[in-house]
């Protein structure tokens, strides 16, 4: 059946023959079931790049009777649609929905995880914004020559010279107009690109008639500079929000390809992952990454949940254990039952989530994009009315086309477009001498705007590190048999307490590391232990961790010999940074999968009074999601693969440079430096940034409420016009390097400190 709006069937059907659309069945079996007779689908559509653009697939998808909702992510370029299975009794065909798309000229395909490879768009504007500059230059120059006095013959030779350099600029680099314009025309609609291809199509035209009739002036230097501070634009633009898309294919390949499946006969079978079912047995080496959620059946091992809780500590896991997808087995062997398909595991939850709050965060759209629904047909119409008007006054129709040029020339959104993107530009310069890289552009512009501060414990607030607590109160020869048992070890907690002792220490013949409780070796005194408390003597009392802090026991024969403690030390500025954001009346909440009292330690030392322990990424992601719906605007400032969907759910997000890949790829901020104090400065610099963009918007509509009249009532010719639209963009550019000032200290210490030391300069 097909589920077009009355009307629509004609234009879905061109659509088809069009664009190779994907097929209904493949349509079909990547969509999803998600209860009450509606399934999901999920389509790329990679020419999606402004507000304008979600706003058109957005409508075309509402008006088919059989979409439920529909919602288009302007980061990840995805339309997300969910459409009933049937519509009066007969079976949606689902590719009329992709049919729909492809009908307000917008090409789509399947949505791929794995995303389209290198940036090519990215690549094509550089080169188009090189190719206009190097024409702007050398039309300038001739353009000097003439308006100098330069004699007929010698200026009729510059302006052809002129045309045939502006004449392929032209086509090259404005294709992106020209190729928008015509999209949206011929699908009867208007967009910004709109009246800049007719300015610059009609201003090459009117200078080209000029120079066939030996006229004085021409106006080649306009069209190319025009076209060239437009490139700028798009370019920044482009650059800035494409910053924002790769976090959720970096979860993608954190999932594992496929598994090894233990068969009723025996054998194995290495199946893909989306082919794993509930009930199937899989076997899982050391090493390997859990690919579906599972319960253990037989073995023993230590598992690295960070990707769940983000704590540095390994679970040790046995038979009963219930592992999630996408944790890391790290010591021992294990069959385990699957209780989830791929598609309803923990890390698919985890994609999902993500994906959720990329798709709230697409509606942060710029001002500039919302004034691009209205300037087009205003733009139009003042044109047209200027050329009417003149004509209509004083007959002189050539001299009515110039007026009408200028109005398209001078109203040119140049500052507009650069209002945004330049000081964004100029302050991620700054951010990242100061050590944060910036991803995506509107990310300051929501940054300014916080009012409360979430930090993770783990990697964040604290190095994610165990330190040896009191290690001259501990005995030196039972610290050096530890240390020798520990470098058995790649455990964190055995890491550090090898660490701890820089000599040489005893060397055992055997040393067996039981997944889940330590490592034992004989030895001639008897049998050495190191590990919890209860493995090590058998007495599962809690020792240093009702304090906040992590213990090892050293046994012999299992007695104690020895208790180790280990704290996870504050990073560096945490202090400083806290202090700084509740001077800017920040409020501030610890949200932590860390154990209550480890928890409780830190915030008492930093003076933060709201904390929560034992948190799971969906509480998390909860927590933020319900100081959102009260209005709070949020900061999320986490490291850890669980800290990902909470980071891509608040309002702006930050991540130090040592999160895992996905927290940092979440993030829509992520500082290099050790120092906590990169947050506080981050905020400062995207208040400030925020001031200048609000000044350069008043710079902007301040030109056009000047220029707009001028040209109209024909006092500027196309060149001046070009002239005041480009002063108008210079001085919304100076007025965005304002931002660059000193560093504060902690990013001046931390270059200094990297930056490499003349060895004979310190020789001397």
């Amino acid at each position: 059946m097909s589920c077009c709006a009355p009307g629509t069937e004609g234009a879905l059907d061109a659509a088809r023959a069009r664009s190779a659309l994907p097929s209904s069945e493949e349509l079909l079996l990547a969509s999803r079931p998600v209860g009450e007779g509606l399934r999901q689908s999920d389509l790329s559509v990679p020419g999606v790049h402004c507000g304008a653009c979600i706003t058109t697939i957005e409508t075309a998808l509402q008006a088919l009777p059989a979409v439920e909702r529909a919602r288009v992510n302007l980061s990840t370029r995805r339309v997300s649609v969910v459409w009933k299975e049937q519509v009066g009794g007969a079976p949606t065909d689902p590719q009329t929905i992709a049919a729909a798309i492809a009908a307000t000229g917008y090409d789509t395909h399947l949505f791929s995880l794995a995303g389209d490879g290198e940036d090519a768009l990215r690549n094509q504007l550089i080169r188009a914004v090189a190719v206009s500059g190097f024409a702007a230059t050398n039309i300038m120059l001739l353009s000097v020559s003439v308006w100098s006095g330069a004699e007929a013959a010698t200026r009729d030779l510059f302006h052809w010279i002129s045309a045939f350099i502006a004449g392929p600029t032209l086509i090259y680099a404005g294709r992106f107009f020209y190729r928008s314009a015509w999209n949206a025309l011929r699908h009867g609609r208007t967009n910004m690109d709109v009246p800049i291809a007719i300015a610059i199509t009609l201003s090459y035209v009117f200078s080209l008639w000029e120079t066939l009739h030996s006229a004085q002036h021409a106006w080649f230097d306009a069209t190319v500079s025009l076209l060239f501070f437009l490139l700028i634009g798009r370019t920044l633009d482009h650059v800035m929000r494409d910053r924002a898309r790769s976090a959720i294919t970096g979860l993608a390949r954190i999932s594992p390809r496929g598994a090894m499946v233990m068969l009723a006969d025996g054998t194995r079978d290495y199946r893909p992952v989306e082919e794993i079912a509930v009930g199937d047995h899989l076997a899982i080496a050391a090493g390997e990454r859990i690919p579906v959620d599972c319960r253990v059946l037989t073995g023993a091992s230590d598992v690295d949940r960070s990707i769940v809780n983000g704590e540095s500590d390994p679970l040790a896991a046995g038979p009963g254990t219930r592992l999630e997808a996408g944790a890391m087995n790290l010591t021992g062997s294990l069959l385990v039952e699957a209780v989830s398909t791929a598609r309803d595991s923990f890390l698919s939850e985890v994609i999902g989530l993500m994906e959720a709050a990329e798709g709230g965060r697409a509606r942060y759209r710029r001002i500039a994009d919302r004034a691009s629904q209205v300037y087009a047909p205003v733009v139009h119409v003042m044109a047209l009315g200027s050329f009417l008007g003149w004509g209509l006054y004083d007959g002189d129709w050539k001299h009515a086309l110039m007026v009408s040029i200028a109005v398209l020339i001078i109203t040119c959104p140049c500052a507009l477009a650069l209002a945004v993107p330049v000081v964004q530009v100029v302050a991620a310069g700054r951010l990242f001498a100061g050590g944060v890289m910036v991803k995506d552009g509107s990310a300051m512009e929501r940054l300014a705007e916080i009012d409360t501060a979430v930090f993770d414990k783990t990697g964040t607030l604290t190095l994610g590190k165990p330190r040896l607590v009191d290690r001259d109160g501990v005995n030196r020869a039972h610290l050096a048999l530890a240390a020798a048992l520990a470098a058995h070890s790649r455990h964190p907690l055995s890491i550090a307490l090898a660490g701890a002792v820089p000599g040489p220490t005893p060397v055992f013949g055997e040393v067996r590391e039981i997944a889940g409780g330590g490592l034992e070796a004989e030895t001639p005194q008897g049998l050495l232990r190191l590990g919890s408390r209860a493995f090590a003597s058998g007495n599962g009392a809690d020792g240093g961790e009702a304090h906040g802090l992590s213990e090892v026991v050293l046994s012999r024969d299992g007695a104690v010999l020895e208790s180790f403690r280990f704290e996870d030390a504050l990073r560096a500025g945490a202090g400083e940074a806290i202090g700084m954001l509740r001077e800017n009346g920040i409020d501030m909440t610890i949200l932590s999968g860390d154990r209550p009292p480890a928890v409780s330690r830190v915030a008492g030392l930093l003076g933060i009074e709201r904390w929560q322990a034992g948190l799971s990424p969906r509480e998390k992601t909860e927590t933020v999601a319900e100081r959102a719906a009260c209005g709070r605007r949020v900061l999320m400032v986490g490291d850890g693969i669980n800290d990902a969907p909470a980071l891509a759910a608040a309002h702006v997000s930050m991540a130090p440079a040592t999160a895992a890949d996905v927290g940092r790829q979440a993030a829509d901020l992520v500082f290099l430096h050790e120092s906590l104090e990169a947050v506080p400065f981050a905020l400062e610099t995207a208040r400030k940034a925020g001031r200048l963009i609000r000044q350069n918007f008043a710079l902007a509509i301040g030109y056009n409420v000047v220029a707009i009249p001028i040209a109209i009532l024909g006092h500027a010719t196309p060149l001046i016009a070009a002239i005041a639209m480009s002063a108008s963009s210079i001085t919304v550019v100076l007025n965005s390097l304002r931002l660059r000032e000193r560093l504060p200290a902690f990013a001046t210490r931390a270059a200094d400190a990297a930056r490499p030391v003349n060895p004979m300069v310190k020789a001397a």
